[in-house]
């Protein structure tokens, strides 16, 4: 399918309700790459950031990882073992390739993670589709992806945990960075960022308000085998499907990694016994 020039705008009911960013023209040292952002609910609020001052490598809803065999595609700086974080000049990017499939409710596409010299470290099979559920208010939005190896190189995914930072900061793959608040977050047994924080939990609930007070909430499932939860409440509000919160994910060469998340994006606040009625299993396409 050749590129299409209109802006990617995913659409609920005719309405917008995300619009994705190709090819953001941002500091390198960032690591750019393509990201959805502004997210909103159906009834328009918006529950993404992006270029935050506190993390200015935050970008929407992105996938993401700080080492991917010595090539920061986080963004920021580096955490060094015995250092700590430093800034180097070892910052890649994500670039789109090209569209398998375009429509208002998805899309389908190929991407290329690069390191700093513009090789190829993996290629990525996207997928992205946003699809009414039957709660009233509430929409499910799927993001699926393949990271292959080049056929001559093995690949290793890590973290700055993997790196020696200490404190479960084992950050790194699918990552929705929250629009400002303070949000509360809980799973089907815990609550709060000390306690969800690398659970391995099915799903993982966050409830927040808009800046006109607002309230919604976003509902995340899809952990893949030995994927933990990630998340911040405080410092910044945040949520990642860590792909290395542990132990680095190797990729052998020619090999592939894949994931399928779903998050449910609703206006309100969602309690423990409205989450459990909702369709939480990704979808298949």
């Amino acid at each position: 399918m050749t590129d299409h020039p209109d802006p990617v705008r995913l659409q609920v009911r005719g309405s917008t309700v995300a619009d994705y960013v190709l090819a953001p023209d941002i500091d390198p040292r960032w690591s750019p790459r393509p990201h959805l952002h502004p997210v909103r609910t159906l009834a328009g609020v918006p529950v993404t950031d992006t270029l935050p001052e506190d993390h200015r490598w935050h970008l929407g809803v992105s996938v993401a990882m700080q080492d991917v065999s010595g090539t920061n595609l986080w963004g920021g700086r580096t955490y060094v073992r015995d250092a700590g974080y430093t800034w180097l000049d070892d910052h890649g990017r994500i670039v789109h390739d090209t569209w398998h499939e375009r429509r208002p409710d998805g899309f389908a596409q190929r991407l290329r993670w690069l390191d700093p010299a513009g090789d190829t470290l993996l290629v990525e099979e996207r997928t992205v589709a946003v699809s009414e559920v039957g709660r009233a208010g509430t929409y499910a939005l799927d993001i699926a992806y393949t990271l292959t190896a080049p056929a001559g190189r093995d690949i290793s995914l890590g973290s700055p945990a993997t790196n020696g930072r200490p404190g479960g900061a084992g950050y790194g793959g699918f990552f929705w960075r929250i629009a400002p608040g303070t949000p509360q977050t809980f799973t089907a047994g815990a609550d709060g960022e000390e306690t969800v924080n690398g659970s391995t939990e099915p799903w993982l609930a966050l409830t927040g308000r808009g800046a006109d007070g607002a309230p919604y909430s976003l509902v995340f499932a899809g952990l893949g085998d030995g994927d933990h939860w990630f998340v911040r409440t405080g410092i910044y509000p945040g949520v990642c499907v860590a792909l290395a919160f542990e132990r680095t994910l190797p990729v052998p060469a020619g090999d592939a990694v894949s994931r399928h998340h779903r998050v449910l994006v609703a206006d309100g606040t969602l309690t423990r016994d409205q989450v459990h009625d909702l369709p939480l299993t990704p979808s298949s396409r």
